[in-house]
């Protein structure tokens, strides 16, 4: 079959899809492109990001990109743009960083007031279908947040499940936590397992970014301006020139190398940071600060280097295709770091399409 013949046939499939979803919080459209890609109808994605809605509409066509604030919002307007007679989907991953591991401080006011949107607008909507990815510190340090969540949808009547997934698991090369819910007015659905439990099977840097011309620090690749690595400094270019290729770390470092914070007893479990990636496993989770050396584990396994923006996207399993940013317009790498970051890995969101999917057809057939 040809790659025409395949597109055809994907898009008549979605044209044809029995769901008719919602994405809220859609950012670049990692959710919505693997709902797409599992055969999902996705009539639009919300976001009050301006900046992302180059890359949703350019990578998501026929979807459109709201700029919306949920919190204004009444439950008419969202409810207006599921198609009438389908299976209605409202899907999204509120921002709710405050809980990540990463925040040292939690402010969860934010977090609380889109969940509590989101909440909402389910009430209110009654969609058959509910899905959400978000941190897995949801759970933990959030647990009060996300009972309070998990217990609306049940006083609904929805069949509710949930747990904390491994993102590697299904087939994103990247090590990876996040909270997954699914509920459902239909029946028992379940988030559904992983295909790679053997780590023989998982996707590996080297796999995903190996192929992908070699650059210098500062450089940018002529005809792909993603393809582009951060200029570091002197002294952190001796550092990472100082740190073994494929894993090395900090701790091999002469002392005149060593930060100051890094050399009292606190700074010294963060031993990741300035560190390589390893060629023959999943990357570290991918972060809004994932192509900066300081800020993790993001170092180039072998060239002297962080990772560049097209090589986070593809470890967070965008195709490498997928464009974040207006051609002629001055790129903000900054901008672009955050929607990477941020992004539900479009081959997780497969995963939850296909298995959304399969149980409205089970549901077709007992009806």
């Amino acid at each position: 079959m040809s790659r025409g013949a395949a597109k055809k046939s994907l898009a008549e499939k979605i044209a044809d899809s029995p769901v008719s979803a919602v994405d809220l919080f859609c950012g670049a459209g990692g959710l919505t492109h693997g709902l797409l890609q599992a055969g999902i109808k996705v009539e639009a994605g919300i976001d009050i990001d301006e900046q992302a809605e180059y890359a949703f509409v350019t990578n998501n066509p026929k979807t459109k990109y709201l700029a919306w604030d949920v919190g204004r919002k009444t439950s008419p307007s969202i409810e207006k743009l599921f198609v009438e007679g389908k299976i209605r989907l409202l899907a999204g991953c509120a921002p709710c960083q405050p809980f990540s591991k990463l925040t040292q401080a939690i402010d969860n006011h934010h977090c609380c007031d889109l969940l509590n949107n989101f909440a909402r607008f389910i009430d209110k909507i009654q969609p058959e279908l509910v899905a959400m990815e978000n941190v897995p510190e949801l759970a933990e340090r959030g647990r009060e947040v996300c009972n309070h969540f998990v217990d609306t949808l049940e006083k609904l009547d929805y069949n509710v499940d949930w747990k904390i997934v491994k993102c590697e698991e299904y087939g994103v090369p990247q090590f990876r936590r996040r909270l997954v819910l699914l509920a459902s007015k239909l029946g028992e659905l379940k988030v559904p397992a992983g295909r790679y439990h053997n780590e023989k099977k998982w996707k590996t840097v080297r796999k995903t970014i190996g192929d992908l011309p070699p650059l210098e620090s500062g450089e940018e690749h002529p005809s792909d301006r993603l393809h582009v690595a951060s200029k570091l400094s002197d002294l952190n270019l001796r550092r990472i020139k100082a740190t073994s290729p494929d894993g090395g770390n900090r701790r091999e470092w002469p002392e005149e190398l060593v930060l100051e914070c890094h050399k009292r007893e606190t700074g010294d479990r963060y031993h990741s940071i300035y560190g390589r990636m390893w060629w023959d496993k999943p990357s570290p989770t991918m972060t809004t600060l994932c192509t900066g050396i300081g800020n993790g584990r993001f170092g180039h396994p072998e060239q002297h280097r962080s990772i560049t923006l097209r090589e986070a996207a593809l470890l967070q399993s965008f195709p490498k295709s997928y464009q974040f940013w207006p051609p002629g317009a001055k790129l903000n790498r900054g901008a672009v770091s955050r929607m990477i970051g941020n992004a539900v890995p479009p081959r997780l969101a497969k995963a939850l399409g296909r298995a959304i999917m399969d149980h409205v057809a089970a549901h077709d057939s007992a009806g």
